[in-house]
């Protein structure tokens, strides 16, 4: 069903180019921002060529009659990683395509979409921490194990939380966050605490592992999106080797220099 307004070409050029660019921000796949973004399009009655890179998207679109044309290009979104931003933009693009709001309502949610605020600080902090520990226990660790994984979890997310938001690099972050749950959790293996210290001291800094940017980078490949591939596994494969760094300092400052 296509749209019929008075917005021009280059107007919603702009929006499917902001639309495209915080897909990508919030942690879309290749698949989704281009599938999302064409049938916001086709709803709007023009053509669009979409192009993903791993730092921006480029859009073209035409009038049915080609006489109208624009090309925009946006940096991709920083929105970070957000599922309930992912979802809603998915839902607009679908209420765009069955008729249900015309262009300057989609514009105008896409402003509320934008603003969303993300899940609240404590929330995320009280159920990251029992998931770390349960990750303990499935590697075979033991009541005390899993009771010093959720003491350095709790201490160690609030300072990624700090961090990311005072806007520091996120290599950094992580490479500190996994210090400072790592330097925590060894106290398990110095006082000799529980059975399995070791378990406790490797599964501490789980709770960083970027697995998104794995999953995207897998999906981006299967869908021959390679540049984007390429890109999120190699910034998955870095994040990873900064809390790698911060495990081993830890360990190496508190003098274990083996498990």
């Amino acid at each position: 069903m296509k749209m019929q307004n008075s917005s021009t070409i280059s107007e919603k050029c702009a929006f499917l180019a902001d639309y495209a660019s915080w897909l990508w921000g919030c942690g879309a796949t290749c698949a989704r921002i281009t599938k999302n973004t064409a049938r916001i399009a086709r709803a709007l009655g023009i053509d669009c060529e979409l192009t993903v890179m791993p730092s921006h998207v480029e859009l073209s679109l035409a009038g049915a009659d080609g006489a109208d044309a624009a090309v925009y290009t946006r940096r991709t979104g920083h929105s970070g990683i957000s599922f309930d931003i992912n979802a809603r933009l998915s839902r607009l693009s679908w209420e765009i395509a069955d008729g249900l709001v015309d262009f300057p309502e989609a514009v105008r949610r896409f402003d509320e979409i934008k603003r969303t605020r993300p899940t609240g600080q404590w929330e995320v902090l009280l159920l990251v921490g029992p998931a770390n520990a349960a990750f303990c226990r499935l590697f075979g660790g033991d009541w005390a194990a899993m009771l010093t994984v959720l003491v350095a979890t709790l201490a160690g997310y609030p300072l990624k939380q700090t961090m990311i938001a005072d806007g520091r690099d996120l290599r950094l972050t992580f490479l500190c966050a996994a210090f400072f749950s790592a330097a925590i959790s060894a106290g398990a293996w110095i006082f000799g605490w529980g059975d399995t210290p070791d378990i406790a001291l490797a599964t501490s800094v789980l709770y960083l592992i970027p697995g998104v940017p794995y999953i995207n980078a897998v999906s981006d490949l299967m869908a021959k999106h390679y540049l984007c591939a390429f890109s999120r596994f190699m910034d998955a494969c870095v994040l990873t080797a900064c809390l790698s760094a911060g495990l081993c300092a830890g360990m190496f400052i508190l003098g274990l220099e083996k498990f």
